[in-house]
């Protein structure tokens, strides 16, 4: 295990990263007291289990359907009138 100050890590930072990922423990140090490790991130490469959320959704019914409003939107027709809704404090 390689211990470097934080001067010399800012300095040689290419370097070490290098090193860490060839394998090396490198130790930054902060007034002469271990700071952090530097060491390469190695994906988790594990596979995830399918159907984790089996039985916790639900699909609507008419998840399918597409209100006739919402079609005319996206054909270019005239957008319904909004409904008003009372505002927040009582205004």
């Amino acid at each position: 295990m390689k211990s470097i100050n934080v001067q010399q890590a800012k300095t040689h930072l290419s370097r070490l990263l290098e090193e860490a990922l060839a394998g090396e423990e490198i130790v930054i140090a902060k007034a002469g007291r271990p700071y952090v490790k530097l060491v390469p991130c190695t994906p988790d490469l594990t596979a995830r289990p399918l159907g984790g959320w089996e039985g916790k959704v639900r699909m609507a019914d008419d998840f399918d359907e597409t209100p006739d409003a919402v079609i005319k939107l996206f054909e270019g027709g005239p957008v319904p009138a909004a409904k008003s809704r009372p505002r927040r404090g009582g205004k």
